[in-house]
């Protein structure tokens, strides 16, 4: 009996460990640039903060951008890389994009299923990120009725270290009330030229630094300060409309990335 207790316990400390801090992210240096330029992006599902684990991308369903209110497909722009990370390398994708007109570049990837073995279950993360050139707001509000989806009410851009990020979880179109967001910060250099990432910055005191859980209230907002300079990502678990993929249980999460820039 206590064999089949301590076996339980392992296997459920496994699945908390593998559910715990997937996040898909749409990366690119600088969010608040001064004037269009290229912008260069690193597609990469992993663990930001720990980086213990770089999982394999198997696809992308949809990758578009829209700015003022214009919509532009850019999935045939995606390259397939091998990005390394701490402990491994995983199969990820780079796109490059000329932003030409000033305003906000909301870019939206919507990969492939991801199938966690150790849940014997499919993730799925609905993800943001928000570029401004040259100060001028236009698009970075909009709600665009994703199957998953965090609403920003804060320029996701726009934050000093130390402010804080307001936004609203939505599924279809509707308010999720009460969602499960955990958060996480990106814990080290990304090295766009080389595709991997680089050393980490700083030393979570307990595991439960790694990943921030956080929750929204009843109209489905929710607040976070932002203590670091730095990308923190934001993933509302469970909250897209679709549940099940290929006969298995779907968690469908919806991510937005957040940049906080330092006072100097």
């Amino acid at each position: 009996m206590k064999n089949i207790l301590l076996k339980t316990v392992a296997a459920t400390a496994l699945l908390t460990s593998s559910a715990y801090a997937h996040f898909q992210m749409v990366y690119t240096p600088n969010t608040a640039l001064t004037k269009g330029e290229t912008i260069e992006f690193k597609h990469v599902f992993t663990h930001p903060f720990a980086d213990e684990h770089t999982m394999d991308m198997s696809g992308v369903e949809e990758f578009f951008v829209i700015n003022k209110e214009k919509k532009t497909d850019l999935k045939k722009d995606l390259k397939s890389i091998t990005f390394k990370g701490s402990h491994n390398s995983g199969k990820a994708y780079e796109s490059s994009y000329k932003a030409r007109k000033m305003g906000d570049h909301l870019f939206v990837m919507t990969p492939t299923p991801y199938y966690e073995k150790n849940e014997d279950a499919y993730i799925q993360q609905i993800t943001k990120t928000i570029v401004n050139v040259a100060g001028a707001p236009t698009d970075w509000d909009a709600e665009l009725g994703l199957k998953a989806e965090i609403v920003p009410l804060t320029k996701p851009y726009a934050i000093w270290e130390g402010g804080s990020f307001t936004g609203i979880v939505k599924s279809n179109g509707k308010v999720a009330p009460y969602a499960e967001i955990e958060v996480e910060y990106l814990n080290r250099d990304v090295d766009m030229k080389n595709n991997k990432m680089g050393k980490s910055r700083v030393e979570a005191p307990q595991d439960s630094f790694v990943t921030m859980t956080i929750k929204a209230n009843k109209d489905g907002e929710f607040t976070f300060a932002l203590p670091k300079a730095g990308f923190w990502g934001f993933c509302a678990l469970g909250v897209g409309t679709d549940k099940e993929y290929k006969g298995k249980e779907l968690s469908q999460d919806a991510v937005i990335w957040v940049e906080a820039k330092p006072i100097k």
